[in-house]
């Protein structure tokens, strides 16, 4: 598909500042789970036990599988997939333990499965389709307009604040605005790579991301034009999930 306004290749809004920051989602594979390991969803099938989480949180990495998610997502809503991304997607080899698996094992191998058969030019008009269009997209992947009907209103404010507490600065050549879905997955991925306390990312995750990223998935996975992406928005619903009862942990 030509000529069509697709957000820039070189993902990654933010960096740190007085130093540049690089993108994520380079990484996102590096440390993505596997499930033949079986360890991250041995895991999240008991999540519901904190001191479970708090035993073993070290031997499974579970900060690197976050930030993994996290980027994993940040780079599909940012910007269509290229065929090495599919390629990659499509080698997570969650597919074989999918039977034994909860939703978040199974949501990962409907998306490993949906790498595997998909054409890079059906995902590029997949994307206009749902996110740019004539105008505007079939969806608004944005904090206020979920939030409150609008584009750029308190929320936005808000973000912009808080993200300046934590020492980000935007790109300036980064296309949206700072509360674009994309945006906040990329965030949350760099906090937890910097090491940030868990009281620092529970925050965020609760002011910024909690009251609307899955409903936004929700809808995402209603769409019409949604075919690859509807694997994306089961994904992303499946680690939302896990994120709400991670970050609900006390300290």
């Amino acid at each position: 598909m030509k000529g069509k306004p697709f957000a820039r290749q070189g993902f990654g809004f933010w960096f740190p500042i007085g130093q540049y920051f690089q993108s994520t989602t380079g990484l996102m594979f590096a440390i993505m789970m596997k499930a033949h390991e079986d360890r991250l969803m041995g895991y999240l099938g008991k999540v519901e036990n904190p001191d479970f989480v708090r035993q073993h949180a070290e031997e499974m990495t579970i900060q690197q599988h976050r930030a993994g998610a996290y980027a994993l997502l940040a780079s599909l809503l940012g910007h269509p997939p290229t065929a090495n991304v599919l390629a990659q997607i499509g080698q997570f080899d969650a597919q074989s333990d999918a039977g034994s698996c909860d939703e978040f094992g199974l949501a990962l191998a409907s998306l490993e499965l949906a790498a595997q058969t998909a054409r890079v030019e059906d995902i590029e008009d997949e994307f206009y389709a749902l996110f740019i269009g004539i105008g505007r997209g079939e969806l608004m992947p944005y904090g206020s307009w979920y939030q409150t009907g609008f584009l750029m209103e308190r929320p936005l404010s808000q973000l912009r604040d808080d993200l300046q507490a934590l020492g980000y600065k935007r790109d300036e050549s980064a296309p949206e605005p700072e509360d674009h879905a994309a945006s906040l997955c990329e965030v949350m991925a760099i906090m937890i790579n910097e090491q940030r306390s868990f009281k620092t990312q529970s925050r965020f995750f609760k002011t910024h991301l909690a009251s609307w990223l899955e409903r936004f998935f929700a809808d995402l996975q209603a769409s019409d034009s949604a075919l690859f992406y509807k694997t994306v928005a089961r994904f992303g619903t499946a680690f939302m999930t896990f994120e709400q009862q991670y970050v609900s942990f006390p300290e």
